[in-house]
């Protein structure tokens, strides 16, 4: 069944496109949700009158799609979240939440159904993921997530540091007992 689509329809198209799609698909989603209408002659010519409209908009919806692309593509957003041993997360890391990230981080108003994760986010760390902007135009972006309750950086950094710092005097120590031992055995070679 050939329809007009008057919005955009994933998959499909865009408004004003002509598309030829399965009857029970038409009939029982389509144009009950006036996604789109039948492609009658007297639709079509329509059309054909609304053409110069539907280009205008469609170049406004381009242009704010790539305005949209500039602000978000290569960023990366901080998403706190209750992190156990190892990095794992209690739960995961929601759509929702990477777009509120987005919205308190970078300042863009954005769809969490247009993210695209890829696989759920249940380990701490860093993850890309996609956004769908507009038809073709996508977004790549990352998400950091961090343990809300040491944003700062990860417990395993930290345990690194105590680590080190514990390493460097038991080091310092070392080189002190050694220069002992040969101001002694110095001291015994001159005697």
């Amino acid at each position: 069944m050939k329809v007009i689509l008057l919005g955009e329809v994933k998959g499909k198209g865009g408004e004003g496109d002509v598309v030829d799609v399965a009857a029970g698909f038409a009939n029982n989603y389509l144009l009950p949700r006036r996604l789109a209408e039948k492609a009658t002659p007297g639709n079509l010519k329509q059309l054909e009158m609304r053409k110069h409209n539907i280009e205008k908009r469609e170049l406004a919806r381009t242009t704010d799609a790539n305005t949209l692309l500039e602000a978000l593509n290569g960023k990366q957003v901080i998403v706190p979240a209750k992190v156990g041993e190892e990095g794992q997360l209690f739960g995961s890391v929601t759509t929702a939440m990477i777009a509120e990230a987005i919205k308190e981080q970078i300042g863009a108003e954005i769809d969490r159904k247009k993210i695209d994760l890829r696989n759920a986010i249940k380990q701490a760390g860093e993850h890309t993921f996609t956004y769908s902007i507009y038809r073709e135009i996508r977004a790549e972006l990352s998400v950091k997530v961090v343990d809300e309750e040491n944003p700062e950086g990860d417990a395993d950094e930290a345990a690194e540091e105590d680590v080190a710092e514990e390493a460097a005097p038991a080091e310092d120590e070392a080189v002190e007992e050694e220069a002992a031992a040969e101001a002694e055995e110095e001291a015994e070679a001159e005697e």
